[in-house]
């Protein structure tokens, strides 16, 4: 078996400029489903996978991500003054007492691969998990990273997350070809970045979690600029799956993509209606929304 992940990558350099001019001053990575901000669901999946070092890539005008991780010391000192001991615990408890979060900064906007490359002080020597808090993962059983962490130290293999896309959106991901995939996993033989549809090797779309090998970075320090000048990490993993085996894993759950506004608004619903004590008002006030429009929904 391979070595277990102990180390997580979250990428949050951009500038979130398709949630202009919200994200003039709040990053987009804090932008809240209901009442935690999206990088805390993908900090707590990489928590759950086993990650106990969580290494965030920013640039440096961006400082909440930072803060919010940081103690708020004149916080937690009006709620305890106050007895709100229950919103004091939610804030002691972002993080576990055994994990750290490190932060290093990427001078410039180079594209993921180059992020992922800043963090290499940080990993060292060892595998490690690539997440994307834009992509948002709800499952009711295991999240998606440990279920592809099981997967990684089972085979001893690098893995990719992947989902099916309808052919015609090829073009917005990166597809992976991989002939003997078995509805779960399977190798990847090759991998493009954004191809067009009469071009894509299949329909298994890229999304944003990995478990890569340190290996990694001899290809991502080697890159070329690629797609948008920058250094793309589908690139580095398609040099990577020449000497190393990745995966390519269908996880189960269902995936929101947060950076747009439309994938925003189907998790705060999904999460609204999952909700331990909002989910009856909200499927209420949505039902009330929908009589409005003549619309009913199906029981």
């Amino acid at each position: 078996m391979a070595q277990r992940i102990r180390k997580a990558v979250f990428p949050v350099a951009g500038l979130g400029t398709r949630f202009l001019p919200a994200t003039k001053t709040v990053p987009k990575e804090m932008l809240p489903i209901i009442d935690r901000p999206l990088i805390q669901y993908a900090v707590d999946e990489a928590i759950e996978a086993g990650c106990e070092t969580l290494i965030f890539v920013t640039n440096r005008y961006k400082h909440a991500v930072a803060d919010y991780f940081d103690k708020a010391y004149e916080l937690e000192q009006k709620l305890e003054k106050a007895g709100k001991l229950e919103q004091l615990a939610l804030v002691r408890e972002i993080l576990p007492p055994h994990v750290r979060a490190v932060f290093v900064t990427q001078a410039e906007a180079l594209g993921l691969g180059h992020a992922v490359l800043c963090a290499k002080p940080v990993v060292g020597d060892e595998p490690f998990a690539v997440l994307l808090p834009d992509d948002l993962i709800w499952n009711r059983g295991p999240g998606a990273l440990k279920q592809m962490a099981d997967h990684a130290e089972a085979e001893d293999v690098g893995v990719v997350a992947v989902q099916d896309v309808p052919r015609a959106l090829t073009g917005s991901y990166g597809i992976v070809s991989a002939p003997d995939f078995n509805q779960r996993h399977g190798l990847i033989q090759a991998i493009v970045e954004k191809p067009d549809p009469t071009d894509a090797p299949s329909t298994l779309a890229v999304v944003g979690r990995y478990v890569l090998p340190p290996g990694i970075f001899h290809y991502l320090e080697t890159a070329a600029p690629g797609a948008g000048g920058e250094i793309q990490l589908t690139d580095a993993i398609a040099r990577l799956i020449t000497d190393t085996r990745v995966d390519a894993y269908r996880f189960k759950g269902t995936r929101f993509d947060c950076g747009t506004h439309m994938g925003l608004i189907e998790a705060t619903i999904r999460f609204a209606l999952d909700h331990e004590t909002l989910s009856e008002g909200a499927r209420a006030t949505m039902q009330a929304a929908l009589d409005e429009l003549g619309v009913r929904i199906v029981e």
